[in-house]
């Protein structure tokens, strides 16, 4: 381990942002993109679907250089990778992912037994968690602070730290964090319910006075164009206005008593103190070992379906013309679910984990995450165990605007202020343009745990029915490990640690100062950062680099 940990020092000097100047060989001098370089503005209609695989010095476009990475991979022979999804319900009959979902080869289907003996029934595909019936609903579940208010009120509520034994001052300190957080989510529940009532009552005051020019209630945006210009009346003009921007946009009185809907039930449900989110399940969400509890059926109900969309961007099946390509058609994803319209529970993150690493998975990917976690212990012992048993954990960093240098984004591996594993990746999230731009604003960032930043901005992805253009730091995620399914399929003698090590390490570099991210309902601070200081590798992934480096490695470990 001594001689490696010098020859990747060694090598990610020359690959500090990989310009390969032949197709096998390392660029010997080290570069660094600026903004100057990129300049692209306009993109095609294929560039912008599929923006997050091109290469900065060929197309001008800050993504990871697939295209380039799979020339480079003609011809040599790969492993099939099982990959755990750790998520959302997933659409598994989707047309253009099917064939790429993990089939439990242990498990004989529909017998109603557990015929590999690892405590789940009839798990073909992986396991849900959340689900109790084949047709059960989505869940909704508190957020992690009601939790943790809930916990401590009768200790601390109405005192003052002086009163607080010394021995408690810590989970004080969290409970007082929890109220803080409860009053702002609330605070924000409460003025969307208070905007929708304003759109509704615009919308119904302009429809009713534009019914006089329109008893049929036909009216366009042309023919709106041409009554404001023909009008003096300021009040017509202001409602004309309005009308214009709700046709636009598809609002309607549907459309907000939709909204209020919704709002109202995150009050009822997510900020609710009363709400049991485990009434289904059962079990003892505080004991670890009060299982088994869920299901097999990963297909759920959700139509949005967050576990389809980041599936997609893994491993969509490559080359069938159908949907968009993913990143390999050598791996399996095994899909256990977790994450309910709320926040996760520790207990099935940490169980997902373990089942993830026993059912063969080399990689876990985990687009999840919240701001406190109740019993982080848990976690903390399923990741040790996915390190001792191999296996690279890939999270995503949260779509706050944080910097996690002050905020908490949990699952990560951190322990005061140390990181207590090798195998766990964090993903912030990139845009398409190689200037101010290029950090996605709603991104979490830090230096201490956030490793690495990856595409995550207007990412083309598969929902549940359609295509879509979707962003968050779970696609950023999805991004990085589809790298690392990559690196342990073509080069399987790579270890967890390694494969983290060479996808920081062969990351590009941009001297380019950006819009630092700034929490919601926060004013943007308009003074711009280095790019370099939003994460510890300062970098943006890229899969060629990534795949030059690890054969290198590769090569040496074989020899040595």
């Amino acid at each position: 381990m001594k001689h490696f940990k010098f020859f990747i020092a060694l090598l990610s000097c020359c690959l500090i942002i990989a310009c390969a100047s032949q197709q096998n060989k390392v660029s010997k001098t080290p570069q660094t993109v600026t903004a100057a370089f990129a300049k692209k503005q306009a993109f095609t209609k294929e560039e912008k679907k599929n923006w997050h695989l091109k290469d900065i010095f060929e197309d001008s476009i800050p993504g990871i250089s697939l295209d380039k990475a799979y020339t480079f991979l003609k011809n040599k022979k790969s492993d099939t990778i099982i990959i755990a999804l750790i998520d959302t319900e997933l659409h598994i009959d989707h047309e253009d992912l099917k064939s790429q979902i993990w089939i439990n080869k242990d498990e004989i289907p529909n017998n109603n037994i557990d015929d590999d003996n690892n405590g789940y029934i009839d798990d073909i595909h992986g396991w849900n968690f959340l689900q109790t019936t084949k047709k059960g609903a989505v869940l909704y579940a508190n957020h992690s602070f009601i939790r943790i208010i809930k916990m401590y009120d009768s200790l601390f509520k109405d005192k003052e730290e002086i009163q607080i034994p010394e021995s408690q001052k810590k989970e004080y300190k969290e409970y007082l964090r929890a109220i803080k957080t409860y009053n702002k989510e609330k605070k924000g529940v409460e003025d969307d319910i208070t905007t929708y009532n304003r759109i509704k009552d615009k919308f119904i005051k302009a429809d009713r006075l534009l019914t006089t020019y329109f008893p049929k209630k036909d009216y366009t945006i042309p023919q709106l164009d041409s009554l404001l210009q023909a009008t003096t009346d300021s009040i017509l003009k202001m409602r004309i206005g309005n009308m214009k921007y709700y046709l636009k946009n598809n609002m309607d009185v549907k459309w907000t008593d939709r909204g209020i809907k919704e709002e109202n039930k995150k009050l009822n449900t997510w900020l609710s103190f009363t709400y049991d989110d485990r009434q289904n399940q059962r079990d003892n969400v505080d004991n670890l070992n009060d299982v088994p509890y869920g299901n097999n059926n990963v297909q759920g109900t959700l139509r949005g379906s967050h576990g389809t969309r980041v599936m997609s961007i893994i491993a969509a099946t490559r080359n069938n013309d159908i949907g968009i390509n993913g990143f390999s058609n050598s791996v399996k994803v095994m899909f256990l679910g977790v994450a309910p319209l709320g926040n996760e529970h520790d207990k099935d993150i940490a169980l997902a984990i373990r089942y993830a690493v026993d059912n063969g998975a080399k990689i876990i990917n985990m687009s999840i995450g919240k701001e406190f976690s109740m019993h982080p212990k848990w976690i903390e012992e399923a990741i040790k165990y996915a390190e001792s048993k191999d296996v690279l954990i890939v999270s995503s960093a949260g779509n706050k605007s944080y910097d996690l240098n002050n905020e908490f984004d949990y699952p990560d591996d951190y322990k005061e202020d140390t990181e207590y594993v090798k195998n766990f990746v964090k993903v912030g999230a990139s845009s398409y343009k190689a200037d101010s731009t290029m950090v996605w604003l709603s991104s979490n960032y830090s230096t201490k745990n956030v490793d690495i930043f990856a595409p995550g901005h207007k990412i083309y992805c598969l929902s549940r029915n359609r295509t879509r253009y979707s962003s968050g730091t779970s696609l950023a995620s999805a991004v990085v490990s589809g790298i690392a399914s990559l690196i342990r399929s073509y080069y399987p003698n790579l270890s967890a640690i390694e494969v983290k090590d060479i996808i920081l390490k062969s990351g590009i570099s941009f001297d380019v100062d950006v819009v630092r991210p700034y929490p919601y309902g926060d004013k943007q601070d308009p003074k711009k950062i280095p790019f370099s200081s939003l994460s510890k590798s300062g970098k943006i992934v890229n899969a060629y680099n990534a795949l030059l480096m690890a054969e290198e490695v590769s090569k040496k470990k074989k020899n040595d």
